[in-house]
């Protein structure tokens, strides 16, 4: 790339989203280290228009996608994949077999093609995607002839959904999500709030071809990769996500995924509930539980405590509080807020209040004096209940599911006629694998899957700065449903033949 450094103001957004991670800043001026295979990435973001190509030099252009990166000899391209090796540009990686991944993904089914032949891992593209893909096998199972195609998929229009295991309020649904990337960029939007997760969507076509499209490929790529990346919660939470790990809201690592809801807390714990005190109230943003009014408080021989509380009543014993930073995701700041009338005629002095939050984290436990609830040290029958509670919660963590869809051209290396084999998927008579794991295949029209992340093999998925997600993808069928929907045929190599690596080498 030519650099006019005239123009530069060294504000480094050219070294935020370059993909070979080669640009710098040095002295307020740009500098392109070794290695640039003029993927133009950062013509792209510069505000000051500081970068122009160079005319074609010797390197080899890679055709794996549409970025033609002008690869050097020795060094990867852009998506880190494609290699130039001695002025060859191949795919720097070997084929993966499913017995290599099988003990990691989701146990196979009974059918003969739930189970790729082969996976899509270190296979290659096909790009500009009319020729058959990579690899196309055959083997034999029960006597039946089976097909596995199998290619890394380049998905431009994915997103990936992440759970982050929180009772903690974190923002308003449809709240924009922020990376901090030399300025806020958005990477999403804050979705719902499910059973004891709080749920972010990040990415998606709209999002990823924004003008902070790069910088929230790039960010989400690391969530991938299993890094820790913070975010905002526009009018909400500084939030730090690393998958498989407790996330960090504020500051405050969450160590226990809630059991349920305060009236859920109230059917799995009655008995205990019943002996921790005379009235238990169980502080949640979802719903929040009055143990004696409750059913399961009555049903366990618990008199009403004459306590009420705020909120807007949706059964017997269940509440909807305010959210908020309060306890157990509510509004409530301080325990006792959460009373807005004690019946002395009922709650008489010497009797006890407990209130906690769904995880036991936070507690307080009361006793009446001179018609006045006092807090206390909790009673022994109070931290048995407490301690049942905690110990019912599962541990905190981030986890993520990638939502995309093989509907459009990356069908081409399978078929020659592309509606067929969505059809086929549909019906069931091929079955579609991400690097060896099952996904969930939508209803509806195009071929748009779910598939945790989790279960997929580590460093197999790769970022093109289109920007797209690419993703290892099988399709695997018996050997008539193949020829029936324009199955690229005559490219089929024994599974055998590429596993002796006779048809291992990637394409050039």
């Amino acid at each position: 790339m030519k650099v006019d450094l005239a123009r530069c103001k060294g504000c480094g957004i050219c070294a935020e989203v370059c993909p070979r991670g080669i640009i710098g800043i040095e002295k307020k001026k740009v500098r392109i280290g070794e290695g640039c295979v003029e993927c133009r990435t950062c013509m792209r973001v510069c505000p000051q228009a500081v970068f122009s190509p160079e005319p074609p030099g010797k390197a080899p252009s890679c055709t794996a996608c549409p970025i033609a990166c002008r690869i050097p000899e020795g060094f990867f391209g852009a998506c880190m994949r494609y290699y130039n090796d001695g002025g060859t540009i191949s795919r720097k990686a070997r084929v993966h077999t499913y017995e290599e991944v099988a003990d990691m993904v989701e146990s196979a089914g009974s059918s003969l093609i739930e189970r790729p032949l082969l996976t899509g891992i270190g296979s290659g593209t096909t790009y500009p995607d009319f020729k058959p893909s990579p690899f196309i096998v055959s083997g034999v199972r029960d006597g039946i002839d089976i097909v596995t195609v199998v290619t890394e998929a380049p998905l431009s229009y994915s997103g990936v959904k992440v759970k982050i295991d929180t009772d903690r309020f974190i923002g308003e649904e449809s709240k924009r999500i922020y990376v901090k990337r030399k300025g806020k960029r958005q990477v999403g939007h804050l979705c719902t709030e499910e059973y004891g997760s709080k749920m972010l969507s990040l990415g998606g076509v709209n999002t990823l071809t924004s003008k902070d499209g790069l910088f929230a490929a790039k960010a989400i790529f690391e969530v991938l990769q299993g890094q820790w990346v913070t975010m905002e919660v526009e009018d909400g939470s500084k939030i730090e996500i690393a998958l498989d790990k407790a996330p960090k809201i504020d500051g405050v690592s969450e160590e226990r995924m809630r059991v349920g809801c305060g009236s859920a807390c109230s059917g799995l714990f009655a008995p205990y509930m019943n002996r921790a005190a005379d009235e238990v109230i169980v502080l949640d943003g979802h719903i929040t539980g009055l143990f004696s009014e409750h059913p399961a408080g009555r049903e366990t021989g618990k008199a009403r405590s004459g306590v009420s509380i705020v909120g807007q009543k949706s059964t017997e014993g269940r509440y909807f509080v305010g959210k908020g930073k309060g306890w157990g995701g509510t509004d409530i700041k301080e325990p006792l807020d959460v009373i807005s009338e004690i019946d002395r005629e009922k709650m008489l002095d010497g009797m006890s209040i407990l209130i906690t939050e769904t995880t036991g984290r936070n507690f307080a436990f009361y006793r009446m004096r001179k018609g006045v609830p006092v807090k206390e040290a909790p009673s022994p029958e109070a931290l048995s209940f407490l301690e049942v509670l905690a110990d019912s919660c599962e541990k905190s963590k981030v986890s993520a599911i990638l939502a995309a869809g093989v509907g459009g051209s990356a069908r081409a290396g399978v078929t020659k006629n592309p509606i067929k084999l969505t059809r086929a998927v549909h019906e069931g008579r091929v079955a579609i694998t991400i690097g060896g794991a099952r996904p969930f295949i939508l209803p509806g029209g195009g071929i748009n899957f779910l598939v945790d992340v989790g279960k997929i093999k580590h460093g197999s998925i790769y970022l093109s700065p289109t920007p797209s997600f690419v993703l290892p993808v099988e399709y695997t069928m018996r050997r008539d449903t193949f020829a029936e929907i324009g199955g690229h045929v005559d490219s089929i190599k024994p599974i055998e033949s590429v596993l002796k690596g006779k048809a291992r080498k990637p394409r050039k």
